[in-house]
């Protein structure tokens, strides 16, 4: 039990910290659309990404330069329009969050979304993959690390992406939504220009 602890505490300390994936599932937690989908996706992901690293996975994605020199540049680019697509939003404004009045996006394309901010983004393999895969090789059992790191990422995604609708009466205001997507877009384009000079 100490080393799933130890894993549950090692992810929640990686994945609270604000960033694009998880404005994302704030948002459609806001919106109330696809908020089961997109939690699920978003913690599946996390639950390969974590068995991988702790498998040994970290070494090889470590010893592969150009697979994350990838991964920044395109993460890079997606973050940039996603964030100008948020300042967008922002600037038209007239948006508030009434979920029936709401016109909702198709899941293909709000999974996309998800697995672009999710498998682009080469900090989630730095964190998940590397660094957590470097703290298991101290436990004692690994499986019960990779155990507590998953457990950590299904409650916090399923917690954020629910726990949002308590926000709603706030957000049926109009300049409450601007305000929220000036702010991603704001995040989206620090994290992008933070990839861009190797960050």
């Amino acid at each position: 039990m100490h080393d799933y602890w130890a894993g549950l505490g090692a992810a929640l300390s990686l994945i609270v910290a604000i960033g694009a994936q998880n404005a994302f599932v704030l948002r459609q937690g806001l919106l109330r659309q696809h908020v089961w989908a997109v939690c699920l996706f978003c913690a599946g992901s996390d639950a390969i990404l974590i068995s991988a690293g702790v498998a040994g996975a970290g070494a090889i994605v470590g010893a592969h330069p150009g697979f994350l020199l990838a991964m920044r540049w395109g993460g890079a680019a997606f973050l940039l329009l996603y964030g100008l697509r948020a300042f967008r939003s922002a600037r038209e404004g007239g948006h508030a969050l009434r979920a029936a009045e709401t016109g909702a996006a198709t899941l293909a394309s709000v999974l996309a979304t998800a697995a672009a901010l999710t498998w682009l983004n080469p900090h989630v393999y730095l964190d998940t993959v590397i660094l957590l895969g470097a703290i298991s090789a101290k436990a004692e059992s690994r499986a019960g690390f990779a155990l507590g790191a998953i457990t950590a990422s299904f409650s916090f995604f399923f917690a954020l992406g629910y726990g949002a609708r308590l926000l709603q009466p706030v957000f049926a205001k109009p300049l409450s939504w601007r305000i929220l997507d000036a702010l991603v877009g704001a995040m989206m384009w620090t994290i992008a220009f933070s990839l861009i000079r190797g960050g």
